[in-house]
């Protein structure tokens, strides 16, 4: 069995070799610049751990891992220019590089090749596979409309919230499992149970996030602490603060989520020694320890041999402990 590291590896490898030789060629230079920034590749790494389960040639699936890649990258071009987000993995993004209608065109692009090249795994699985990818395409546009639509609202509930990242967040994880073991070889019931272990982990993940944008160490995190404070993001640290909050502690916290001009540095000190004096950063470690718990339950129900989980055990390690 290989190492997350080594499939990793061996994956970039593969991702940097490759070549869209149609034209014209303003259209797919803006792909392979997505491509070419790098990123952690989760979702493919899952995807070929999940099939070297029960088989071991990985390569057999570069096919459906490369789409699995490419659609996410898609989302986040998509994202970047939704959000005028100005860099993504410390380069300019697409829309800044070229201009706006061709990171829509490019990004277009991108969605129709990750299901060409998704459409290459083994014609017995092709309709369960795409069935999955498109279900779980539309669920994440779900997602992103009500992470949208939560900009405009200030009674985001907490479990509303949650079903947001699952949607947004982690049916992709969950997914990239699912197909891997499929096409693997393994059982209905196998591949729902590391759909569900993909799930869990991938809630537990965007939490972390959102306690790492208030407690992470920006020079460790790779990007600047309190983006969520400052733009009042609907995050779980913030919906559970307000939940927890005495009057005097919503007011405060009102007040500075309604302030038209502030200080960015002093929002960002005032609202975390808010959150400190609630509580709220143990709140949510409890909550990232909930779901990487049901992710191990999750895993133990496979039926595989014990050995063969450790590296899906050492994500979820990895994940709760994790500083980027």
């Amino acid at each position: 069995m290989f190492t997350a590291s080594e499939l990793l590896e061996n994956f970039n490898t593969h991702i940097a070799g490759l070549q869209f030789t149609r034209t014209p060629k303003g259209l797919y230079a803006p792909v392979e610049y997505v491509l070419s920034m790098g990123g952690k590749r989760i979702r493919p790494v899952l995807m070929l751990l999940a099939y070297n389960l029960y088989k071991e040639d990985v390569t057999r699936i570069y096919a459906p891992a490369t789409g699995i890649e490419v659609y996410h990258n898609y989302t986040l071009l998509h994202d970047d220019l939704m959000d005028r987000a100005d860099r993504r993995r410390g380069k300019e993004t697409v829309h800044k590089v070229w201009n706006d209608n061709t990171a829509i065109l490019s990004g277009d692009a991108m969605l129709v090749l990750a299901y060409q090249f998704m459409a290459e795994c083994p014609s017995t699985f092709l309709k369960e596979v795409m069935d999955l990818f498109s279900l779980t395409a539309l669920e994440i546009c779900e997602g992103q409309q009500m992470d949208m639509e939560f900009e405009q609202r200030n009674d985001v509930t907490a479990e509303e919230y949650l079903e947001m990242i699952r949607l947004k967040t982690a049916v992709l994880l969950a997914a990239s499992l699912k197909i891997g073991a499929r096409l693997g070889g393994a059982s209905v019931e196998d591949a729902d149970r590391l759909y569900d272990f993909g799930m869990h982990i991938g809630v537990a993940f965007q939490l972390k996030d959102d306690l790492l944008d208030v407690y992470g160490n920006a020079k460790v995190f790779g990007k600047n602490i309190g983006g969520d404070i400052l733009c009042n993001k609907k995050t779980y640290m913030l919906i559970k603060a307000l939940e927890h909050a005495n009057a005097d502690q919503h007011n405060q916290l009102n007040s500075w989520i309604n302030a038209e001009t502030f200080q960015p540095a002093e929002k960002i000190a005032a609202v975390t020694e808010l959150y400190d004096r609630i509580g709220v950063k143990a709140v949510c470690e409890n909550k990232i320890l909930e779901y990487s718990n049901r992710a191990m339950e999750s895993l133990a129900a496979v039926s595989i041999a014990e050995e063969k989980k450790e590296e899906l055990k050492k994500i979820i390690e990895n994940l709760i402990h994790r500083e980027v």
